[in-house]
């Protein structure tokens, strides 16, 4: 199959999931022409299989703002043609499920099966803004077919719009033979070098994220064991966690990255991976975290209790609890058996309920499916 993948290039779930997935169809013999207005942040420039499309927008003073959708079906109209694409694979919905579908219309009789993936902001934020919750109904409605992350979102997306057709739940997958548990003392050394715990968090700092939290439970944790914190990404939230950190005493202790493609050299020197988000469609940095053996600790919301099971394989802290969660982290790093034992958990939960393979396969099965409808 040739097929077309539209994707946002950020550091966030579906830029993420959109080119491990492009990276997967295509050691299976596919051809993928992935487009995006910039190289995915996931994106191996080097990799078979795998052809980037950017998407040039063009400025003249008539627009105030320069025509991304616009600019992005034209890309994708000529390269349909071009190549002969058998499908479109968008992961979310506004506006690349609206651009995909205006190139079915102008190639129109060709036929151009359009799947939308949905990740979360694109229901959930985006879509229910009064400036776009029309156009995204009209795009849930004209897809071809429409998979959603996690039965939360999927939910979700029909309580909101109304939807009754069917989206099917194919969860985020894990590439466990990258995310895996690493030899623990080399890639501790870099931010543990007298042996302390290690607790990460990593996003996009967004207030959603509630990365001030993460600040804050760690001071908690710091009052019983050496510990540092790493914090992995950018956002408008930085600032004002790295400001906690000094009014709590940890700036020291803490370290802020920036953003970081290559997690999967990072998060195995972590102990504890914290993800106290508003919500989560799915959480999948907590799942690549579990991938590397590392516990998650992540707010009882959202897609998040589809992933992570309390006391088992990660802890799930309550909205009103999270206040406790500094503690209920610092009791989890005193028991070094129950430590090992929810690692453990968490890696084969990634192996076996999240592995690329099986995942990828429901995708390549939903692609021949589109192609030769019943």
């Amino acid at each position: 199959m040739k097929i077309g993948v539209v994707c946002y290039p950020t550091f966030g779930g579906s830029g993420v999931v959109a080119t491990e997935l492009s990276r997967a169809i295509a050691k299976r013999g596919h051809e993928i022409h992935l487009f995006s207005y910039a190289p995915p942040a996931r994106l191996d420039p080097f990799l078979d299989g795998v052809r980037l499309h950017e998407v040039e927008v063009s400025s003249y003073p008539l627009f105030k703002y320069p025509p991304y959708d616009l600019a992005l079906s034209s890309r994708l109209a000529e390269t349909v043609e071009e190549e002969d694409l058998d499908l479109v694979h968008v992961h979310y919905a506004i506006p690349h499920t609206v651009a995909a579908l205006l190139v079915k219309t102008i190639l129109h009789p060709r036929p151009l099966p359009v799947i939308t993936t949905l990740h979360g902001t694109d229901i959930t934020i985006v879509g229910q803004d009064p400036s776009y919750a029309r156009v995204t109904r009209y795009a849930l409605n004209n897809s071809d077919a429409i998979t959603s992350v996690s039965d939360y979102l999927r939910e979700e997306t029909r309580r909101t719009f109304g939807v009754e057709r069917t989206i099917e739940v194919i969860p985020n997958f894990v590439d466990t033979e990258r995310f895996k548990p690493a030899e623990r003392a080399g890639v501790r050394r870099c931010f543990a070098k007298g042996g302390e715990r290690v607790l990460m968090h990593a996003s996009n700092f967004r207030p959603v994220k509630r990365a001030d939290l993460v600040v804050e439970a760690f001071a908690r944790v710091a009052q019983d064991h050496p510990a540092t914190l790493v914090m992995v990404g950018d956002g408008p939230e930085r600032a004002r966690c790295e400001a906690r950190a000094s009014e709590l005493g940890v700036k020291e202790r803490t370290r802020f990255l920036g953003s970081q493609a290559d997690m999967e050299h990072l998060l195995p020197a972590a102990d504890v991976y914290l993800l106290p988000s508003e919500y989560e469609s799915f959480g999948l940095s907590a799942l690549e975290a579990m991938a590397c053996g590392v516990v998650p600790v992540v707010t009882n919301a959202g897609g998040l209790p589809e992933v992570v099971d309390d006391e088992q394989n990660g802890l799930l802290i309550d909205e009103a609890e999270l206040g406790e969660m500094g503690a209920r982290i610092s009791a989890l790093l005193a028991d070094a058996e129950r430590l090992a034992g929810m690692r453990e958990a968490a890696r084969q939960t990634a192996e076996t309920r999240f592995g690329r393979d099986a995942i990828v396969d429901r995708y390549e099965a939903l692609y021949e499916s589109v192609l030769t409808p019943a």
